[in-house]
């Protein structure tokens, strides 16, 4: 990690701005995952980590609910999706139901975000969406991460983009995920980049982002999502000890800047 002080670090924590934002159009957070302890643990971490209130937002379970018909995006500040067990990499018929309508549901959304420029902020599944649609490979041969923290550093040429202002060139997230954008999609700012994989965050665009990392993520977020996943293929169950000490030891606090800066530029009409 770089130390604290690095010159870039923002004086002003962004999440400020949002609670001057009375007027303000609510952003529509789309979620994926049907436990009901990883969804909601997961909303509460956006709305921690942005400084929204539920109230500045209009929450949409695709596990429960179907998308309204039809969805007006200009309505809202801004769209994000979570991540969820799904790869959209699999085959139609390693799909369940859910998990093929879950994923149609979003695509569905995605010749208007990218058309249109509408702000989105896609988390880990939300990466593999916005590469998928734009026509870049989306597989398992390369590029998968174990669960755990994985240092992310700064593409240089990109380090003044709006989405990493306050970030260190180098600082830990939270990932896990056994799928990954191959190449980068035609169009895209490549952002952030990890050892193990070179895709972390990508940009389309000007307002429409991905990571690969899932920048809501602390360790007690994740600690959740290990004890519930441990059937799910990331690891081995007997790991789950493991994975939770690794979690709690590691110092993952900068990733949560980059959904506050979403929201601050984009909370602001």
């Amino acid at each position: 990690m770089i130390a604290s002080d690095n010159p870039r670090r923002a004086t002003v924590d962004p999440r400020d701005h949002i609670r001057h934002f009375n007027q303000m159009k609510p952003f529509l957070i789309l979620q994926l995952r049907p436990e009901d302890e990883a969804s909601d643990g997961e909303y509460f971490a956006i709305l921690e980590k942005t400084g929204l209130a539920a109230s500045d937002t209009h929450r949409i379970r695709l596990d429960k609910e179907r998308l309204p018909e039809p969805l007006d995006l200009t309505a809202y500040a801004g769209v994000i999706v979570g991540g969820g067990p799904g790869c959209i990499s699999d085959a139609p018929d390693q799909k369940t139901p859910d998990e093929a309508r879950i994923e149609a549901a979003v695509l569905s959304l995605m010749p208007a975000i990218t058309e249109n420029d509408v702000p989105f902020m896609g988390c880990c599944y939300g990466i593999g969406i916005l590469a998928h649609h734009l026509g870049a490979p989306v597989n398992k041969e390369k590029f998968s991460e174990p669960v755990g923290p994985v240092s992310c550093t700064v593409i240089p040429q990109e380090s003044s983009d709006p989405m990493l202002e306050g970030l260190p060139q180098q600082f830990d997230t939270f990932v896990g995920h056994k799928e990954a954008v191959q190449s980068l999609p035609d169009g895209c700012a490549h952002l952030l980049a990890s050892g193990p994989c070179p895709f972390q965050m990508i940009r389309y665009k000007s307002n429409v982002y991905a990571t690969q990392f899932h920048p809501e993520a602390d360790s007690a977020v994740f600690e959740t999502r290990i004890k519930l996943y441990r059937d799910k293929g990331y690891f081995r169950p007997e790991e789950v000890d493991r994975l939770i000490e690794v979690c709690r030891a590691a110092d993952v606090t900068q990733p949560e800047r980059i959904l506050a800066n979403f929201v601050a530029r984009y909370g602001r009409d």
